[in-house]
């Protein structure tokens, strides 16, 4: 048996030479003017492609069929998709506007929890001028449910419905345009546990098709825009249409008034800021704010907006692992080795990337200070008091993380 013994040859192979064809494509984006010309992120930087390449077909054919959905887990410590949050578990499922689905499981001690049903994904993002971030995002929220609204019985299990009609309410509507179900899941305690949760059509009673060649090949074109996207998009889409949240030029501080799409991030339940950032081996840059309520987070990330390591590394900070001053200041110190304080945000010695700070369930925004300094004056310029880390705390504190991020991942 040989080519074109088989009346799809032709249409399967030519499928897959242009989806290997935009895979090299993507692979020279690695080479981009935003990431710096060094061997440690040009490394990261086909690792985040390739991180990414393990999960194209995933999205593209293993989970697309809507009549038989399936949670993906599309960002975990292995497989970073950018501007993805240390501190966040995400989640998805293809979906469609006809069939009815129910969500099941257990809520488990997540201190935030989001259920949101996306609708179409436009060419241009409503009220803007701004094309839509690659697939699989850039879809417009719906519908939101959150974890406090959600009903659960006394041992945190539950069900949630997607579609149809209305069942009370721990039920989320649809339109003829939605096609995914997006969750997600904030951390702030190392001891807090995921939610356990799964996906069903409601009357699915039939195995799921074998996929033919119809299916590979709209897979192979879907995977092939997708690794594209991706390497074309970050940096560059936050940079360029951000309404200034995001601001390349301006390094080592945060934006503190900016056209940023608010709506959309109060519908989702948030507030965001970044700050793109660039140091030499021996800076420090310290960040400050006063330190208030809510759920807050920081999350260091790569040159393509991926987060850093946050299995192995100090790379993220909530509230439970921060250390407050005596005046009531957080400062967190950024730098490329260990200075000997609690909170301290590793680099993993690039020289250049971005930290996301996000505020949940709350509109306040809180005024982020920087001061680029010399790493060897940070003891002369931090207060006397601010909390400091031995080398056996830090192992401690390294311990802990490594422990919190298998338990939320059941690595």
């Amino acid at each position: 048996m040989a080519f074109g013994d088989c009346p799809d040859d032709e249409q399967l192979r030519a499928a897959w030479q242009l989806f290997c064809e935009r895979l090299r494509g993507a692979g020279e984006q690695v080479f981009k003017d935003f990431n710096p010309a060094n061997p440690r992120q040009r490394a990261d930087a086909f690792r985040f492609l390739s991180q990414n390449l393990g999960q194209a077909f995933d999205l593209a054919l293993e989970t697309k069929d809507t009549k038989f959905p399936v949670l993906h887990t599309f960002c975990t410590p292995f497989c970073k998709l950018g501007s993805d949050n240390a501190d966040f578990v995400y989640q998805q499922a293809w979906i469609d506007g006809e069939s009815v689905y129910r969500l099941s499981g257990n809520r488990g001690t997540a201190r935030f929890l989001n259920f949101t049903v996306q609708g179409p994904r436009p060419d241009r993002q409503p009220g803007t001028d701004w094309p839509s971030l690659h697939e699989p995002f850039g879809d417009i929220p719906e519908a939101n449910l959150f974890g406090h609204q959600l009903e659960t019985q006394w041992d945190g299990g539950f069900e949630l419905f997607i579609g149809g009609p209305r069942r009370g309410p721990n039920w989320l509507p649809t339109t003829a345009g939605s096609r995914k179900l997006f969750l997600r899941q904030g951390f702030d305690r190392w001891d807090e546990l995921s939610a356990q949760m799964r996906i069903e059509r409601i009357g699915m009673a039939e195995p799921r098709p074998v996929p033919l060649s119809g299916d590979l090949t709209a897979a192979m074109d879907w995977a092939g825009r997708f690794v594209t996207g991706l390497m074309n998009d970050w940096p560059d889409h936050p940079y360029q249409f951000s309404g200034g949240a995001v601001d390349p030029v301006n390094i080592n501080a945060f934006p503190h008034n900016s056209a940023g799409d608010t709506a959309s991030d109060k519908r989702r339940g948030r507030a965001v800021m970044n700050m793109c950032w660039q140091l030499r081996p021996d800076e420090a840059l310290v960040m400050e704010f006063d330190a208030h309520d809510g759920l807050w987070m920081l999350t260091n990330m790569g040159a393509f907006f991926n987060s850093m390591d946050y299995l192995y590394r100090p790379v993220s900070f909530t509230p439970s692992r921060t250390k407050v001053d005596d005046d009531g200041k957080v400062r967190i110190i950024m730098c490329h080795d260990d200075p000997g304080y609690h909170n301290w945000m590793d680099t993993q010695g690039f020289e250049r990337g971005n930290v996301t700070y996000r505020i949940l369930l709350s509109e306040s925004r809180v005024i982020l200070r920087t001061k680029l300094v010399k790493r060897a004056d940070l003891d002369a310029l931090l207060p006397t008091t601010t909390a400091k880390a031995a080398p056996e705390q830090r192992q401690k504190q390294l311990r802990e993380r490594f422990d919190g991020i298998r338990q939320r991942y059941r690595l």
